[in-house]
């Protein structure tokens, strides 16, 4: 990103094709149509074709990585020497893993004869905000890529030639840029790329006209995020856009955000639920069900490290099913949700098991004076020495980030860190707060963004309450 923004604009569209093509060697392959066949294929089995699918998978990755990833082996060989002959067949004998455990030793997690450096990088922030690194086969990416490829887009009617957007995080200009524009074209993706970083609400109609310029059929994101987007578009009647689906990620669906993102774009919209880490996976239907993906990974609901009857609400902690390179069993994703009391049919006709009531993410979008909205704060973090972190808006224009240093946390990174928050916030005021342990929340919860500002700090920059889908509708 830092050679990205040192381009000339002109060069940029280059870059990010060449990004673009880098990840599609990753994630297809000749292989791709047939795992897209299969994936469809597999959407009508029976329950029991599906139990025993999982089973077997199940079976395989639980010895795989008791026997050759180091953090398992030695974990069982410990046991072992203590007289523990629990077996490790059965997944409710594997201790359950926590973010900071991978945080702190994710190369133990990586299985004997796979080499970190031909496997595919990635970090997330997880919820705790601090970067956790993980590492890819190409296998378990291009099985995954087949898996969105079919119950995704495939869903909702847009092909791979199709061109769509991605409304995300990434600082496609700096934020002080006040004109357009706040995107980046990938030909090899077929993909706009548009920056949430800009959307103040003089902003608005600038996004949309690229939408309309670029010809995007489906629009990906943040559900906060598009929903503005969508209420722009029904404040100024446009009709010009030809967007024939949303699909909307990383925060829950609520109802009413639903509404307005299907008045102001006129398409069907679907809500999808995954993580960085990737152990589990679900997508909406037409009937508006929640699917899990059962190849991705195995779901459990815990209190702590004890189930939860169905329909309660509890620690989502998931076995991953794809990645043999780098498998985590039994892992604390961070969210919160449930099961369906009882998996009936749904009127969509396919037999993956429904996912209950999602509790999500708990960041909120944070304000900024000139009116922009910021959800994806995130990055800020990403290769910080510390073990966790809040970043919490007092006023409009002073920031508090309350942190847990780790090794190697020094003054350049407190300059660094504040540098990163007014990048994104603007001209800030940012108080760095060393604490032993940032304040969980009621249910428990590490909430890496909060926002305090006052009902007035709040009022003069949002300069109209949200938009009545209804009424805006019947109004055009």
């Amino acid at each position: 990103m830092k050679l990205y923004h040192h381009l000339p604009a002109a060069a940029r569209p280059m870059a990010a094709t060449l990004r673009g093509l880098y990840l599609r060697w990753w994630r297809y392959g000749p292989t791709s149509g047939r795992l897209i066949r299969e994936a469809q294929e597999r959407e009508r089995w029976t329950p029991a074709q599906w139990q025993a699918y999982r089973d077997e998978r199940l079976a395989y990755v639980l010895h795989r990585a008791a026997s050759e990833v180091p953090y398992y082996r030695e974990h069982w060989q410990a046991r072992r020497r203590l007289g523990d002959r629990a077996s490790w067949e059965l997944l409710a004998n594997w201790p359950v893993l926590e973010k900071d455990v991978l945080r702190e030793q994710a190369e133990r997690f990586v299985a004997d004869g796979h080499n970190p450096r031909r496997m595919f990088f990635q970090q997330t922030s997880g919820t705790t905000g601090t970067p956790i690194r993980q590492w890819r086969s190409r296998a378990a990416l291009r099985a995954l890529y087949a898996l969105a490829a079919a119950r995704t887009r495939g869903w909702v009617g847009v092909s791979e030639s199709d061109r769509w957007a991605r409304l995300g995080g990434q600082m496609v200009v700096p934020v002080e840029r006040r004109r357009p524009p706040f995107w980046v074209w990938n030909a090899a993706q077929h993909q706009l790329y548009l920056s949430t970083y800009h959307l103040a609400p003089d902003l608005l109609q600038g996004y949309l006209d690229a939408l309309r310029d670029y010809a995007v059929v489906c629009l990906t994101g943040y559900p906060s995020s598009i929903q503005m987007l969508a209420e722009a578009a029904l404040r100024a009647g446009r009709q010009d856009l030809k967007i024939r689906a949303v699909i909307t990620s990383a925060e829950p669906l609520l109802p009413h955000q639903r509404g307005i993102i299907e008045a102001g774009f006129r398409c069907r919209v679907q809500e999808t639920y995954g993580m960085g880490e990737n152990v589990a996976a679900a997508s909406g239907c037409e009937s508006q069900q929640l699917h899990q993906w059962p190849e991705v990974g195995v779901l459990e609901v815990l209190d702590g490290t004890e189930p939860v009857p169905a329909g309660e609400v509890g620690d989502l902690v998931c076995t991953g099913l794809l990645e043999l390179g780098m498998p985590l069993i039994r892992y604390r994703v961070g969210d919160r949700g449930s099961l369906p009391t009882e998996q009936t049919p749904c009127p969509c006709g396919r037999s993956l098991p429904g996912l209950g009531q999602l509790h999500g993410r708990s960041n909120e979008m944070l304000l900024t004076a000139d009116g922009r909205r910021v959800f994806w704060l995130n990055p800020v973090l990403y290769g910080a020495p510390v073990r966790e972190a809040q970043i919490i808006q007092e006023t409009l224009d002073r920031i508090r980030l309350s942190y847990v240093p780790a090794d190697g946390f020094n003054s350049e990174w407190s300059r660094r860190l504040a540098e990163r928050v007014r990048e994104r916030m603007g001209d800030v005021e940012v108080t760095l707060d060393p604490v032993e342990q940032v304040p969980r929340s009621v249910n428990g919860k590490l909430q890496m963004v909060r926002c305090e500002l006052s009902d007035e700090e709040r009022a003069s920059v949002l300069e109209r309450k949200p938009v009545s889908a209804g009424s805006q509708v019947r109004a055009s």
